[in-house]
């Protein structure tokens, strides 16, 4: 398999842990190991006490059992634990597409969601986003873009980078499309329950899709990066055997002491969802009235769901200006270029931790 460099971790490896200020990171607050146990009582001995052998290939019961109850009518036979969502995105696209199908894909895009495919042999075509109305995507675009041979469509809700959120009644014909034409569904739902209001929240796709794949980690909404634990759940049981197998080839198993840290987390989901929520809002507030200072410099659009957005640099390409920022501020964003020509006067903020509101001081210095 030939596949081009990732072009996002690229560029975090170069700055990610060498800069002072890091102002697009994707993720959530996260805590200590220490913090979380404290969580739940007992937590702390059970986590001494963790037996350091093989572990059960889809994940441990008592794990796929806390991620089931995250859905409405999911069991845990129909979750698929995995190191990160990275590896469930890489084996979902090696089971679901072959030399020659035609997949579709919102755009801009996480890099993986669209590449990985096109390694293995798909033609890709992109699903774009209106910029002027919010980065919506357009049903009526899509249906344009489907073909007969079109397997699989792929959403990511809430969007990374713009923040955008589609409707509920578009997401309710989206199902309805793919039933009605016979493709699959693969639903990256990573920012789910950090919605800035709960009536936006959607359902999630395994809950009213039989036939489709959704997408959860522990590193976004939860803060929990260093678990290395993501899964799909999915209620196509040729698909899951199919997953099952693929995984033999990859991570085979999971890190013990990760599902067992995920399992205690995810006991405590809401209140984690909870302390990301406030840490956003508040950052958003941050946020908004910054680039009112700044509109001459940049266009802002709110987002609707999860950490990030994906402001315009009125400037030109907004490449130079991120390094220049990175270079003589210590200060990163992410240059949207990254995600794409297309986007090159774009960049992505991150706003999903303490820390934002310090970054966000010496950017403005350096903008002074």
């Amino acid at each position: 398999m030939k596949i081009p460099p990732f072009r996002l971790e690229r560029y975090f490896d170069q700055y990610e842990f060498k800069v002072r200020h890091l102002l697009s990171s994707s993720d959530c607050q996260s805590m200590s190991i220490n913090a979380l146990l404290a969580m739940e009582p007992g937590a702390s001995e059970a986590f001494g006490n963790t037996w350091l052998g093989y572990t059960e290939a889809p994940g441990h019961p008592a794990l796929r059992e806390a991620i089931a109850n995250l859905y409405s009518d999911v069991s845990p036979e129909d979750v698929l634990v995995h190191a990160g969502a990275e590896e469930a995105i890489f084996n979902a696209m090696h089971v679901l597409i072959s030399p020659g199908d035609h997949i579709i894909v919102q755009s801009p895009c996480y890099q993986s969601l669209a590449e990985v495919a096109r390694s293995a042999g798909a033609e890709v075509t992109a699903w774009s986003g209106d910029q002027e109305r919010g980065w919506s995507f357009d049903l009526g675009n899509l249906k344009q873009l489907l073909r007969p041979e079109t397997k699989l469509v792929v959403i990511n809700n809430p969007h990374n980078p713009t923040g955008a959120l589609m409707s509920k009644s578009d997401f309710a014909e989206l199902v309805a499309l793919s039933q009605q034409h016979g493709f699959l569904l693969f639903s990256d739902e990573v920012y789910r329950s950090l919605e800035s209001s709960s009536e936006l929240k959607l359902p999630s796709l395994c809950e009213v899709d039989e036939s489709g794949l959704a997408l959860g980690v522990m590193s976004k909404t939860y803060g929990l990066a260093g678990l290395r634990i993501g899964w799909i759940v999915t209620k196509n049981r040729s698909v899951y055997s199919a997953l099952t197998a693929m995984k033999d080839y990859t991570s085979i198993c999971n890190s013990a002491p990760s599902e067992f840290l995920a399992t205690v987390a995810l006991k405590h989901a809401d209140t984690l969802a909870d302390i990301n929520r406030k840490i956003i809002h508040n950052n958003l507030e941050l946020l908004d009235d910054f680039f009112c200072r700044n509109e001459d410099l940049f266009q802002w659009r709110r987002p609707q769901a999860g950490p990030i957005a994906f402001p315009k640099y009125l400037r030109g390409a907004a490449d130079g200006f991120c390094r220049k920022l990175v270079d003589e501020a210590g200060v990163m964003l992410l240059p949207g270029s990254l995600y794409g020509a297309d986007f090159a006067s774009y960049f992505r903020v991150g706003f999903g931790r303490t820390s934002m509101p310090e970054a966000l001081l010496a950017f403005e210095k350096f903008l002074r």
